[in-house]
């Protein structure tokens, strides 16, 4: 049976790229407060798309979607939900803002991993939120065939309750007494809470809840302005590569969590990353126009480039003004338009003049 354990820092984490990449993360840390001094107004933008973007990027690696406009009108409380699908997004939402406003006060324990997996489910038909699971369950695949595999088997649900405890327990002490950086303890805590899989569903999106929880608490404020989640999705196959290299041997601690533990410190650090373009970009905005700021974009940025992707970049720039600047841009034949329809996006004409 797994033991919980984060006092001491496994070998394997104490790696060069493991410790450049915290290193990196809390100079991030510590420069987040100058970058959360720009202006008010922008810092709502980026709290609105963030959550939008959080939202539907936990329900949809679950298989869980609606349409962008519901999306957005459930998570801003101007629609109400209908249906399964909406009805658990309305209860991820609920979590989310929870935890964003009242984290410090949030304690992990068995008992609030319930009551937010109730929360989570509160809105839909399911007797089993906040109760652990019931049956035992199974992580299944599909091989090269399409055959059906097994490919990792949890915590038996008669010894889950004492799991949790033991989990939860071993989070708190690590946090208190360990003897490596605290990032590591919240990452070996969510990865070992996927391996317990505690609940009959709804594992996946209470693991992605927990990171957000456990790292506001620890002053990663980054999470409420840059969606963690969204990034995990842009990355799902790694995501899943890593927890199932991860998982190979944990019933009997046999296991080596580096590769889950490594993404998950490049998804912070690409949130961080992705915070300081974004807050930098509008603080340019003293010296650089709206329509500058969007061309600035394709200098940045590889690949196709929507509209959409445009607006949560730089939220306080209207879509008018950045439909008007695509067009200069066409005109002047820096960039060019790809797809159609939903799929219509911009790439930039490398080599054109930029004058």
């Amino acid at each position: 049976m797994h033991v919980f354990d984060y006092r001491q820092t496994p070998l394997a984490l104490l790696s060069a790229d493991i410790t450049g990449l915290l290193l990196e993360i809390r100079e991030c840390k510590g420069r987040q407060a100058l970058w959360m001094t720009a202006r008010p107004e922008v810092l709502r933008s980026l709290l609105d798309v963030a959550r939008v973007e959080s939202v539907g990027a936990s329900n949809r690696i679950e298989g869980i979607a609606t349409t962008r406009p519901r999306l957005e009108g459930i998570v801003l409380h101007a629609t109400e939900p209908h249906g399964r699908d909406e009805q658990e997004i309305a209860g991820y939402r609920d979590v989310l803002a929870l935890i964003h406003e009242q984290h410090e006060y949030i304690d992990v324990t068995a008992n609030t991993i319930l009551q937010l997996h109730r929360d989570l489910m509160r809105h839909t038909s399911f007797s089993y939120g906040g109760r652990w699971k019931d049956t035992d369950n199974e992580i299944v695949g599909f091989d090269a065939d399409g055959r059906r595999v097994t490919r990792f088997v949890p915590t038996s649900a008669i010894a889950t309750p004492a799991a949790m405890d033991d989990l939860c327990a071993a989070l708190h002490d690590g946090l208190a007494h360990g003897d490596g950086d605290p990032l590591l303890t919240v990452c070996g805590f969510v990865f070992d809470f996927l391996c317990v899989h505690p609940f009959n569903d709804g594992n996946g999106r209470m693991s992605r809840l927990l990171t957000v929880l456990l790292l506001e608490r620890l002053g990663y404020q980054v999470c409420a302005y840059v969606s963690v989640e969204r990034l995990i999705e842009d990355n799902k196959a790694l995501y899943y590569e890593a927890l199932a290299e991860s998982s190979t041997g944990w019933d009997d601690n046999r296991n080596d969590e580096t590769p889950f533990v490594r993404f998950m410190l490049g998804i912070i650090l690409a949130a961080y990353r992705d915070f300081a373009d974004r807050v930098e970009s509008v603080s340019g905005g003293n010296r650089r126009t709206k329509s500058q700021r969007v061309a600035d974009i394709f200098d940045r940025r590889l690949g196709k480039v929507t509209k959409a992707m445009i607006h949560e970049e730089c939220p306080d720039i209207s879509m008018t003004t950045i439909e008007r600047t695509l067009a200069n841009l066409l005109s002047q034949g820096r960039i060019e338009k790809v797809g159609s329809g939903r799929a219509t996006g911009y790439v930039s004409r490398r080599g054109a003049s930029n004058n």
